[in-house]
């Protein structure tokens, strides 16, 4: 079993306090070892999963660390898993609005006393194409549930692979990623409204300084000298929000041997009780 080493920030799981981690694996199968070596030494009460690219979903290797599972899978590309401690009531496997959109790329699912949404936006690129429409019709469409949530005052989580890089301190040099889809004008204004509806960025509310990355490409070094993005977030409701006590990124498992490119974020939140 490889060794995990803890990182800054993060605290085990606490009787107090309920845990909610993300994590785009970029291929389960490659990387299971790392996920179940994760999950002993961390030990979340939830773990959202994104880009799983298969149809097989090892369920059972999951049951026998404690974990319920819920997943939408799709041959070779795509796919979402919540995995909880606690039983999982599925509400929707399909982002509402487009009857014919076959993508996993979202999970609806109550657990743990709350409503937990797993995504994985769509990338976009290049810009100019479908694919970029697609990615915009996808986040217009979002937006339709989070209002009803917002209006209905549930603690929502919603947390993922946003595609989306906020600001330009959510990248290591802006000027390389004006050509792309994470970063466009029109992308990052969709973001900023889903804030403006009242949700609430966990990461950049406890951290509104800190250049801190959860993405770094395979080539040229990225990870070694840092040079990275952050689109894995947490979006919380108001009614979440209260509850928020910590919110970190675990570079760990990215210095692992064939690593995702993308890294854990982990939430923390108190207990209402």
């Amino acid at each position: 079993m490889m060794e995990i080493a803890a990182s800054p920030g993060y605290s085990p799981a606490r009787s107090i306090t309920i845990q909610i981690a993300t994590w785009n694996v970029n291929s389960l199968r490659a990387r299971m070892s790392h996920v179940l070596d994760w999950l002993r030494a961390r030990q979340p009460d939830v773990l959202l999963l994104q880009e799983l690219k298969g149809t097989e979903f090892p369920a059972l290797a999951f049951q026998e660390l404690g974990y319920h599972s819920e997943a939408v899978t799709q041959k070779s590309y795509n796919g979402v898993a919540i995995l909880s401690r606690s039983p999982i009531q599925t509400f929707s496997t399909a982002l509402p609005g487009d009857g014919e959109d076959s993508h996993a790329r979202y999970l609806e699912v109550e657990t743990a006393g709350l409503r937990v949404v797993n995504i994985y936006l769509p990338n976009g690129n290049p810009i100019g194409t479908e694919k970029f429409e697609y990615k915009l019709r996808w986040m217009d469409r979002l937006m339709e549930p989070m209002r009803q949530w917002i209006r209905a005052d549930l603690p929502v989580v919603i947390g993922g692979d946003f595609n989306v890089i906020p600001e330009d301190i959510d990248c290591h040099k802006p000027e390389s990623w004006m050509r792309d889809a994470l970063f466009q004008p029109e992308t990052r204004a969709r973001y900023r409204a889903m804030l403006a509806m009242g949700y609430v960025d966990a990461f950049r509310a406890l951290h509104p300084d800190e250049k801190s990355f959860t993405f770094w490409d395979y080539f040229r070094q990225a990870f070694e000298h840092n040079r990275g993005i952050r689109i894995d977030h947490f979006l919380l409701t108001p009614a979440v929000a209260a509850r928020l006590e910590a919110c970190a990124i675990d570079r760990s498992p990215r210095a692992l041997e064939k690593p995702s490119d993308h890294t854990p974020v982990v939430l923390t939140l108190r207990d209402p009780g």
